[in-house]
């Protein structure tokens, strides 16, 4: 039996999914969902894999739900057409919460799986996909008050996914902070910040405790010139190439222990520096629900990561 494997595009970003997909053996499009024949390969821009995919004939929504229950419990739909045939479907399913999460909650732990009617008689289903979350997607209740933009759900969400996040006391740099989104993330959890730019962090945020601030470039910065980090955060608006070359300077001096950068694009997509980052031994990149047009690298010194994707 052939194995299948099942793509969903981080919406809005299907065509850049379609460009990482481009040697793969695509049999079927259904939406923002790619299907492809073969094991699953790093797809940075998919918010959701669905590995081992199944295609089930079905005589009726109640024999599409018994065959589903038959697999596993837990299942979410997606569903870019026949929406009151799935919600039937979903109806004789166990119920599967979709409630923002509070931040600080734990990841699920229990399988999601996922599936799609592909037509009135056809389901696509897999028990076994790559994220815990409802098509891949997280989302928080937001905190509309104290943080200065909304950059800090970028932090929530890759802290979430991967279960891990500065603790107390540890040392962390925020490169091109202003206005300081990601150090208020990262002082409300109790850490020391060092927070760069050239323009000025919101005055709230900098007189957080343990904020300290340096008025300059992040790219003038040295390994030297910080010492020990345990972690390093850069949400810099800058090309790929010069935040590349600004990462493997720490790598090479072995000041750092963490790292949680965003690459952002200028214009295209650049496939080819997304490689880049990712071949970056012990790291991965991945679209996270609060990305744009840009891509987040992880690199952790505790944590094992998937290569080149999560």
């Amino acid at each position: 039996m052939t194995q299948l494997t099942a793509y969903l595009a981080a919406e809005g970003f299907e065509a850049d999914l379609d460009q990482e997909l481009a040697g793969a053996a695509v049999s079927r499009r259904h939406g923002r969902l790619v299907l492809t024949e073969g094991p699953a390969i790093a797809a940075a821009w998919a918010a959701n894999i669905w590995h081992d995919a199944r295609i089930i004939p079905i005589a009726s929504i109640g024999e599409g739900a018994k065959a589903l229950r038959a697999i596993q419990r837990n299942w979410w739909p997606y569903a870019p057409t026949l929406h009151r045939r799935t919600a039937l479907m979903v109806e004789k399913l166990p119920k599967v919460s979709a409630k923002p999460i509070t931040f600080g909650q734990p990841a699920p732990t229990a399988p999601l799986g996922s599936f799609t009617l592909l037509d009135e008689s056809t389901l696509l289903a897999a028990g076994h996909c790559s994220s815990a979350f409802p098509n891949g997607e997280l989302n928080f209740v937001e905190d509309r008050v104290n943080p200065p933009n909304r950059a800090y759900l970028k932090l929530w969400d890759v802290f979430t996914r991967l279960g891990v996040r500065p603790a107390p006391g540890e040392l962390c740099v925020d490169l091109g902070a202003c206005p300081g989104g990601w150090t208020w993330v990262l002082a409300g959890l109790g850490a020391r910040v060092i927070s760069v730019d050239k323009a000025p962090l919101d005055p709230r945020i900098e007189a957080m405790e343990g904020v300290m601030v340096r008025k300059e470039s992040a790219f003038g910065l040295t390994p030297a010139d910080l010492g020990p980090v345990d972690w390093l955060f850069s949400d810099v608006i800058c090309y790929p190439e010069r935040l590349l070359r600004l990462i493997e300077r720490f790598i090479a001096a072995g000041t750092v222990k963490n790292f949680v950068c965003t690459i952002k694009f200028q214009g295209e997509t650049d496939h080819a520096m997304a490689a880049a980052f990712a071949a970056i031994p012990g790291s991965a990149v991945m679209h996270l629900s609060h990305n744009k047009h840009e891509l987040t690298w992880v690199r952790l010194a505790t944590v094992a990561l998937p290569d080149g994707t999560v």
